[in-house]
């Protein structure tokens, strides 16, 4: 055992345990909840059809774009009540994972 290693207290069903963390685990992107606003990649792909344009008004469920990803065509839908504030892509535009499409507002 190292004695560089730093304990940190970790809570777990009322027990409170004396514990270290790997390297890899305390490096982690912690992780951050998805904003229902922003409409991003979750998967790349190439994108098919845009169906909606900035100032549009839209509703749950509305389909928002295609985005063809392993010859599968995704339909992405608005995932709140809201007007389009900005549209990031185009047809036939290839774009990677986590890749902002659509913002709402």
């Amino acid at each position: 055992m190292d004695d560089n290693q730093e304990f940190i207290d970790f809570k777990y069903e009322e027990i409170t345990y004396r514990t270290t963390l790997t390297k890899k685990f305390a490096a982690r992107t912690p992780y951050t909840p998805p904003d229902s606003r922003r409409v991003v990649a979750f998967i790349p792909g190439t994108i098919l059809k845009v169906h909606v344009k900035e100032g549009n008004k839209v509703k749950k469920g509305d389909t928002l774009l295609v985005l063809q990803a392993m010859k599968m065509d995704n339909h992405l839908l608005a995932s709140r009540n809201g007007t389009v504030k900005k549209v990031y892509v185009k047809q036939g535009e290839v774009v990677p994972k986590h890749h902002l499409l659509i913002e709402l507002k």
